[in-house]
């Protein structure tokens, strides 16, 4: 093992031993290597004279650049568009985006987290969380109701066991007691379990009541305290898009600090908060886990996911970071999202209004949604594959057919006078597979 990696897993341990417990063996072996992006970080502190280190080309006492690239983007410094931008991220944006997440959820106030580090957004933190703390055949628990892609990232890169339980009980309400018997079902068999709770759900469209994300976080903490180390991984994608009752902050904020055996992580990010998809921005943030600073373990946590980006990525894109930064510091950024959230959240009540009409009831029903950009038909009578096709290619309607039963529809992207119109030609689609 590189003395380096040795030095962060003992920071580690000082604070916390569970945690270094968590890694997995490459997480264990992770560093940042003390080579040219450390070099070239203390010559410029101290290179007054020539700064020969970091492989961009200077001009001018700044960044070497195209006036043809640069016409378009020139309201911004170019020091603020070319350069390489550190491996954790534009240091301001880093600072912004924490002092908007607290604001944002009020039950991290006063708690101890590190400070948000930019990943290629939610996806790529997705990834470093599989990379630090999935080995083969550890569990990894989701509602059976998961975005696609966790196979991908958790199963077939990593090797890990993906774990589900019935996300809703027969009463449509989420399945609480389902999730923390699945945890425990899969912590007790090997000690450990990766836990992703992703709030608005993809593809359901459910974000928990205030009620039900207390007893997750309590049922979490206990079984914690029993001695199974979680990692709990809050996907918050869809952060804020929040339409009816339900909690209104993430859970990350009920779970940070609770347990020496409980590590929670922030997923979230500019792509859909902020309406940026291509930009690619996100942030992955590790809250200590109990009332102590513990900023050793949170140091040394940030630099391996800081030796992880530079060995895969190198870092992301600065312009992406510099017009997140701007946006957030911009006088009418809360007033233009408030905008936005008020359209979405009309297309949503009107899917809802359209649907308890009923008069779809003999093909399909929906799953609880009040949040996102989803939400999810149950079918009755004919396959969802089947339909979604012939959807397609007779309507010309694209849908997502999730398994056998569920298809799922995208309302972020349909107008609120279209609504009624695309559900009345899923009915329709249902009849013609039935003839």
């Amino acid at each position: 093992m590189n003395p380096l990696a040795q030095e962060l897993n003992e920071m580690i341990a000082k604070d916390n031993a569970s945690v270094l417990e968590m890694l997995s063996k490459l997480g264990k072996n992770l560093f940042m290597p003390k080579g040219i992006l450390t070099q070239s970080a203390e010559a410029k502190e101290k290179a007054h004279k020539f700064n020969a280190t970091i492989g961009i080309a200077t001009e001018n006492n700044g960044p070497m650049y195209l006036d043809c690239i640069y016409e378009p983007l020139n309201t911004f410094e170019p020091k603020d568009l070319f350069p390489y931008a550190p491996a954790t991220g534009k240091p301001e944006l880093r600072k912004a985006w924490k002092e908007k997440m607290v604001k944002e959820n009020p039950s991290l106030q006063g708690k101890y987290i590190g400070l948000p580090i930019v990943t290629n957004a939610l996806t790529h933190g997705l990834s470093i969380v599989a990379d630090l703390f999935v080995d083969e055949g550890d569990y990894v628990v989701t509602p059976d109701k998961f975005w696609g892609n966790y196979r991908l990232t958790f199963s077939v890169r990593r090797g890990g066991e993906i774990a589900t339980f019935d996300t809703f009980t027969k009463e449509g309400k989420f399945n609480v007691n389902g999730l923390i018997e699945k945890v425990k079902e899969c912590g007790e068999a090997r000690g450990k379990v990766i836990i992703l709770l992703n709030f608005p759900n993809n593809p359901s469209g459910y974000m928990p009541t205030v009620e039900e994300a207390e007893a997750i976080a309590n049922g979490l903490v206990k079984l914690a305290d029993e001695g199974i180390k979680i990692i709990a991984v809050t996907d918050d994608a869809y952060f804020g898009l929040f339409y009816e009752d339900s909690i209104k902050e993430s859970i990350f904020g009920l779970l940070a600090n609770k347990s020496e055996n409980l590590l929670a992580i922030k997923l979230d990010g500019a792509t859909k908060e902020e309406y940026v998809w291509g930009f690619r921005v996100g942030f992955i943030t590790f809250a200590a886990t109990t009332n102590e600073p513990q900023e050793g373990m949170l140091t040394a946590l940030e630099k391996k996911v800081a030796g992880l980006i530079r060995g895969t990525i190198s870092n992301c894109p600065h312009p992406s970071q510099t017009f997140v930064l701007r946006a957030i510091n911009h006088p009418d950024f809360a007033k233009q999202k408030a905008e936005k959230y008020e359209i979405m959240k009309a297309r949503a009540l009107k899917v809802k209004e359209v649907l308890d009409s009923g008069k779809y009831v003999d093909e399909f029903e929906y799953y609880p949604f009040n949040s996102g950009y989803f939400m999810c038909l149950k079918l009755k009578n004919v396959e969802a594959e089947a339909l979604r096709v012939h959807l397609l290619d007779k309507y010309g309607v694209g849908t997502i057919s999730v398994n056998k039963t569920d298809l799922r529809i995208a309302f972020s992207c349909i107008e609120v006078e279209q609504v009624e119109e695309l559900f009345d030609i899923i009915y329709q689609g249902c009849k013609d597979l039935n003839k």
